[in-house]
């Protein structure tokens, strides 16, 4: 019975655009391990000594988690599902502080990555990283790019003097390619990034952070928060839809980089003050 709520459970989600590769493997585990027992409802007590038996604090966190999720779906229709406690505490890490390059960083970041023994390459990762820079792309974003996904609306690339590129495109025409022929792999992007970095000298960021691809992405979601208006109403519209634009789940997500970002929380922390004093006079 409960496999075959798992299978349930996850085509809903799946239809709802979550991929859950790691939650699928982990909720069919925890299926089988309740069903040897003739466990056919979720047991909160089950589900800890399943979720128990991870090797760390953080991973057992995280399996009981998805059998809370699980529970909770069930639990709407059948009430004879128990929903588990979070028994293991937290599930996620607190974030570390993002690394925020300054616009000189970003031109020094890109240089770099064009000055290589290789043309193409240095061509190629130079301009993935300004589109990067400027737009707050993951990196997986632009690595899936197509030529037909270049509109007059949206992308535009010249066409070069040579077509030099062109006779690297594979069969699936993608935008961003390897010598190879093939798509641009994440760890190919965060390899060449390393490079750059390195070649560009640029120094660790407070405790030691370095600076990653996603990176970029974090410093233009800062940089279009500092363009934020003034008023209450302008906060609220201006943070949807940068939320929107960004892609995140929740705008919780946005509403971090206020807290993980001092310049930030001093412009807020002075606005606040300016308010404040105002309302004295």
């Amino acid at each position: 019975m409960l496999t075959r709520a798992v299978e349930t459970y996850l085509a809903v989600r799946r239809a709802a655009g979550f991929v859950l590769r790691d939650e699928g493997s982990y909720l069919k585990s925890f299926a089988a391990f309740s069903e040897a027992r003739r466990q056919h409802y979720v047991s909160a007590k089950i589900a800890i000594e399943w979720a128990g038996l991870a090797q760390s604090r953080q991973q057992r966190a995280r399996q009981l988690g998805m059998v809370i999720r699980f529970a909770r779906y069930l639990r709407a229709e059948d009430e004879r599902h128990e929903v588990p406690p979070a028994f293991f505490g937290q599930e996620k890490l607190p974030r570390p502080a993002p690394y925020i390059l300054t616009p000189k960083q970003i031109q020094q970041l890109i240089t770099a990555a064009s000055h290589t023994r290789r043309p193409f390459c240095g061509a190629t990762y130079s301009t993935l990283f300004a589109l990067m820079a400027c737009t707050g792309l993951r990196v997986s974003e632009p690595t899936h790019l197509r030529l037909d996904d270049i509109t007059p609306d949206g992308l535009v690339i010249r066409r070069t003097k040579f077509q030099q590129r062109r006779s690297y495109v594979p069969l699936d025409d993608h935008v961003f390619v390897s010598l190879r022929r093939k798509r641009l792999s994440v760890d190919a992007v965060r390899s060449a990034f390393e490079t750059a970095v390195k070649q560009a000298g640029l120094p660790p960021g407070p405790g030691g952070v370095r600076p990653t691809p996603r990176s970029l992405r974090h410093t233009f979601a800062v940089r279009a928060l500092e363009t934020c208006p003034d008023g209450r109403d302008a906060v609220t519209k201006h943070m949807l839809a940068l939320s929107t634009y960004l892609g995140h789940s929740s705008v919780a997500n946005t509403y971090w980089y206020l807290e993980a970002v001092p310049e930030l929380m001093r412009d807020i922390a002075d606005r606040a003050e300016q308010f404040a004093m105002a309302r004295r006079v």
